[in-house]
């Protein structure tokens, strides 16, 4: 993997121009360590968003057991307040086609437009560190749901992964509130769901004891 032509540490381009100057490049691979160099200081909430867009996709099954893996290493950095974004070597040398990785950015880029105009620097609180620890602890719980193979298990937990990542990224709390909306959406309705499942197992078996007895 060649070096990017120039420093992303002090970039001020949006991060919609990132995305955009990533899948440009001449190199048939995309890998991820070039990512985590092109985001530079924004590292944790850029790839927060990155990787919960790429994980909300329809992918085949078992995928994301391998793509949620980098997600919740991101949480327990955010967790433990690390300063800087850390992937092991063999992670970072993960790569997906330039060619599908220029598709898919194509597709999202109207959005993520639209959200930046949307975005500002506001209710900095809930972007404070000791905010960044409880979302790293959500996210720890979401990477881990995500990461279970679990049938359409995916879409829900990663978009909110990605809304907080937006959040961070952007120092907008509005966007942080959305996670929150969604994480406790998502429990609802996990719960409800439980609920269904457990009422309706429990009358199959009493009509089954009722048949044998």
């Amino acid at each position: 993997m060649s070096d990017p032509d120039y420093d992303y540490e002090h970039d001020a381009r949006p991060f919609s121009r990132v995305l955009e100057d990533l899948g440009a490049k001449d190199d048939p691979k995309l890998h991820l360590g070039e990512l985590v160099h092109a985001f530079g200081e924004r590292g944790f909430g850029a790839l927060m968003v990155f990787l919960g867009m790429i994980n909300a996709l329809p992918l085949p099954p078992g995928s994301t057991t391998v793509l949620g893996a980098p997600l919740l290493l991101l949480s327990l950095q955010l967790l433990f307040r690390s300063e800087q974004v850390w992937m092991p070597k063999w992670a970072l040398k993960g790569s997906v086609d330039r060619k599908a990785y220029r598709g898919g950015v194509a597709r999202a880029l109207p959005t993520i437009r639209k959200f930046e105009r949307l975005s500002r620097p506001r209710l900095l609180f809930m972007t404070s560190e000791a905010s960044q620890m409880l979302i790293g602890l959500a996210s720890l719980l979401l990477s881990v749901i995500l990461i279970l193979p679990i049938w359409g298990g995916n879409m829900a937990p990663a978009l909110i992964m990605a809304a907080f990542g937006f959040g961070l990224m952007q120092r907008d709390g509005a966007f942080v509130i959305a996670g929150w909306a969604g994480v406790v959406g998502f429990v609802a309705f996990a719960w409800l769901a439980w609920e269904v499942i457990w009422r309706v197992l429990k009358w199959t078996a009493d009509a089954w004891l009722g048949v044998l007895t």
